[in-house]
């Protein structure tokens, strides 16, 4: 409501915002009205706005066929409109002008002509070729998900996605554990191997398995075959016991051990180390702890839709200020953590159009059930957050960047990412809502180390698993020599050549090039005899 009336407050008090939307309202409505004139006259007349590029709800031949042209057009001139209203207003502090412009497009989001029987095409067709059985069957869907809700069950199709029997097969073993993490490491599967280990760090707050789906998708498996020797981490899912474990014990107990356990069984080879997400934060800022202290036990760095710099990080930050922040520990309190599906449900809003009204018309209107694959399986497999550890890294990273301001503290001094010096590879991904791809490029003003950055075309998790022989798949790679002159996002965008398929076999050819030779597979734990198969027991918690 603060949003709100900042919003309304200072557009009342400008006369001259307020006379340029009368006017672009007229514009628009002049727009509207020779586009009817033209379309009731002319087929397949041009259309007078297009749709925002990640926009599909209008794509359908018959959106283009009299009135339903009309209507989406009509419909995303408003948007438009609102768009205008919403931002531009002198006065209004910038948190609150994404705010009301968030919900403004929420708002309108939920009453697109897309979401209704009357004026969505594809749904009246279906309704006409079925007799109404798509009706049918949509209720039939929207019972069977509310009943699902009500008892707390898995969504229609995980039962078919079982873990280490569907997913997360690649053969292994769990060669360490503490009360935290698991350590996983993999079969190998040619007869040598790079030197060099490969080390993944998860988000704490999503399954490792994403990044071992299906045989067919799985990057640990696709790094294992091309010759790496891969060891992931499977955090813990964290009950009330664990309230009071910090970012501090997540970096310890997580980075810091798996890193040992993996030097004892590849001794004297430094570790190519890889950190997903909030995985790869707390990876940079454990290696900037390292480079202080004269750790030098990183070969390399690549981090996948990480964000180091959060001042800019998208509309995630519109859920994360002092109020929300004081009401959302108030509620984890009772409880010790934050539940999966409370932070589930923040992402599905910050990608409404897309994960929830357009699969609500899908499968309610016209009675379709999206088919299920591994990736949804693993999204709905939720995880916990710790009290203190979530309330930490909101604060610390996301609300007072510290990280990149170099105010972070490890052992009770600072961390700066200019102290890191290995190669690094950033991977962002265009249509990212978590991590947008140019909050995780400022990588390139705080550090000046040798660096590749990939953008790659898809979203957070579905860019990042983005294996080769994917459809549709592109990406643009550059590297910056360490310590050459800082491009700007736009610019590199425009800049670097676009190539047709997946980012995996470039990132794999730049581990291999830092690589020193290739040798015989280290024993699987060691010394140690391991504690039993991947995928372990702490990926199995609910």
């Amino acid at each position: 409501m603060l949003a709100w009336y900042d919003w309304a407050l200072h557009l009342s008090l400008s006369p001259g915002k307020q006379r340029s939307l009368i006017e672009k309202g007229l514009h628009k409505q002049r727009r509207l009205a020779r586009y009817v004139a033209h379309a009731a006259s002319a087929h397949g007349c041009p259309t007078c706005i297009e749709p925002l590029e990640q926009d599909r709800r209008f794509e359908a031949p018959a959106w283009q066929q009299w009135p339903f042209n009309v209507i989406h057009q009509g419909f995303l001139l408003q948007q438009q409109w609102w768009h205008n209203a919403t931002t531009g207003v002198r006065g209004v502090s910038r948190h609150h002008e994404n705010m009301v412009t968030f919900a403004g497009r929420q708002w309108l989001d939920m009453w697109s002509p897309s979401n209704f029987i009357w004026t969505n095409p594809e749904v009246l067709e279906a309704i006409r070729t079925s007799g109404g059985a798509n009706l049918w069957r949509g209720a039939m869907n929207f019972l069977d998900d509310a009943q699902r809700l009500a008892l707390d069950d898995e969504p229609a199709g995980v039962e078919g996605f079982k873990v280490g029997q569907d997913v997360a097969v690649t053969p292994g073993k769990v060669v360490f554990r503490n009360h935290l993490i698991e350590l996983i490491q993999y079969t190998p599967t040619t007869p040598d191997v790079y030197a060099e280990p490969v080390l993944i760090v998860p988000s704490w707050i999503m399954k490792y398995y994403i990044l071992d789906l299906s045989p067919h998708n799985s990057m640990v498996k696709y790094l294992v075959d091309q010759g790496h020797t891969v060891f992931i981490l499977s955090w813990k899912n964290p009950t009330a016991a664990d309230r009071d474990l910090g970012l501090e014990d997540y970096r310890w107990l997580g980075v810091m051990d798996a890193l040992d356990a993996v030097t004892a069984i590849v001794p004297e080879r430094k570790v190519q180390a890889v950190g997903y997400c909030l995985g790869g934060t707390l990876l940079t800022i454990a290696a900037a702890a390292m480079a202080r202290d004269g750790d030098e036990r990183l070969h390399s760095l690549t981090l996948l839709a990480s964000e180091t710099d959060f001042r800019e990080s998208g509309e995630i930050a519109l859920f994360i200020d002092d109020s929300q922040l004081a009401w959302l520990e108030a509620g984890m309190w009772d409880k010790g953590y934050l539940d999966g599906k409370q932070m589930a449900a923040s992402f599905q809003m910050l990608n409404s159009r897309d994960l929830i009204w357009s699969r609500r018309v899908r499968e309610y209107l016209l009675g379709e059930r999206q088919e299920f694959n591994d990736l949804m399986a693993w999204n709905a497999d939720v995880t916990r957050m710790p009290y203190r550890m979530h309330s930490e890294y909101l604060r610390r990273l996301y609300l007072n960047n510290d990280l990149a301001e170099g105010r972070y503290q490890v052992g009770g001094r600072p961390v700066a990412i200019a102290d890191i010096e290995v190669p690094m590879l950033i991977v962002g991904t265009v249509r990212d809502h978590v991590a947008p791809w140019p909050s995780v490029y400022k990588m390139h003003l705080l550090s000046d180390a040798e660096l590749t950055f990939v953008l790659t075309s898809g979203g957070h998790n579905a860019g990042v698993v983005s294996e080769p022989g994917h459809p549709r798949r592109s990406y643009q790679i550059a590297t910056r020599s360490a310590g050459a002159r800082y491009i700007d996002p736009q610019t590199w965008r425009a800049e670097t050549p676009l190539n047709k398929g997946s980012w995996w076999p470039a990132w794999q050819q730049w581990l291999a090039r830092r690589s020193t030779e290739r040798v015989s597979p280290p024993a699987m734990g060691g010394t140690q005899a391991p504690l039993g198969d991947a995928p372990g027991t702490y990926v199995a918690m609910r």
